[in-house]
């Protein structure tokens, strides 16, 4: 484990309100809410300033699935208009430089024969995540608390089954707090198709705090019609949060799917959705 633990935990006091509000506490005042996860007013109202910037009532508004309605009509990005330079540009985290190398087709196709995969699990601001890396950068980046570490473990191999795996957290533990800390380089070494490094590319070019439609992203790479092949793509994203698969929502603002769970995707929109109006 890194030293992340205390970022880690407020997530985990925000994914437990998550599912208060979820359950109809839309309306709690902060005295409610607290009260039913057993903490008082003071101490929770603490956490959620530390951890997102804002009041827990101001970020319960960021929660609210209205708000990727919201996000939709006031922060929409076109792609084709984006003002990116290469890609460290416009989707970038903070001051965070993302090195971009990709597999070529040959290799993507021997499905990671020969390639060592250094992994680890570390604390991130949205819980548990596992974070694996060739000597060329991060290839995987996933979060454990929504499925348990098995499943994460298995659903990852799953992607380059021929791939040599090597627990080694601390080759790749500097891109992991780069990138979850938002500042230094982190490398990436994206193993895919190469439609899916479009799509991926594509991705990478929309600006923290906004988002953008799939039909939107199948237009920037070419393929109009193929909205239901760039929600896989999407979706088959293997390095989460640095490459925001999560600001991808579908026309009528509603969340889509999302591998590692909603719950997850919810709570990292809110918290880029704080830190903009910050």
């Amino acid at each position: 484990m890194t030293a992340h633990s205390e970022p880690s935990y407020h997530y985990h006091v925000m994914r437990r309100a998550i599912a208060l509000i979820d359950s109809g506490g839309e309306t709690l005042t902060l005295e409610e809410l607290s009260r039913e996860m057993g903490m008082s007013a003071a101490h929770f109202q603490r956490l959620f300033s530390q951890w997102v910037g804002v009041s827990p009532k101001r970020y319960q508004q960021y929660l609210m699935l209205g708000h990727a309605k919201e996000m939709l009509a006031q922060r929409f990005t076109t792609l084709e208009a984006a003002d990116a330079a290469g890609l460290s540009g416009s989707g970038r985290l903070h001051d965070l430089f993302l090195r971009w190398e990709a597999m070529s087709p040959g290799e993507f196709a021997r499905q990671g024969s020969g390639v060592t995969i250094n992994f680890g699990w570390f604390d991130s601001p949205f819980g548990e995540a596992l974070a694996m890396g060739t000597e060329r950068g991060l290839c995987g980046l996933a979060f454990v608390g929504e499925f348990g570490r098995t499943v994460t473990m298995s659903d990852m191999q799953s992607r380059w089954p021929n791939a040599i795996y090597n627990e080694a957290p601390d080759r790749i533990a500097a891109w992991v707090h780069a990138a979850f800390g938002g500042k230094g380089e982190a490398a990436l070494h994206m193993i895919g198709a190469p439609f899916q490094i479009k799509v991926w590319e594509a991705l990478l070019q929309i600006p923290s705090g906004h988002v953008t439609t799939y039909s939107e992203i199948a237009s920037a790479v070419g393929h109009p019609r193929a909205v239901r092949a760039v929600g896989t793509a999407v979706g088959r994203n293997p390095v989460s949060f640095l490459i925001p698969c999560h600001r991808a929502l579908r026309k009528s603002g509603a969340l889509g799917g999302y591998h590692w769970g909603l719950p997850v995707k919810r709570a990292i929109l809110a918290w880029e959705s704080a830190r903009a109006d910050v």
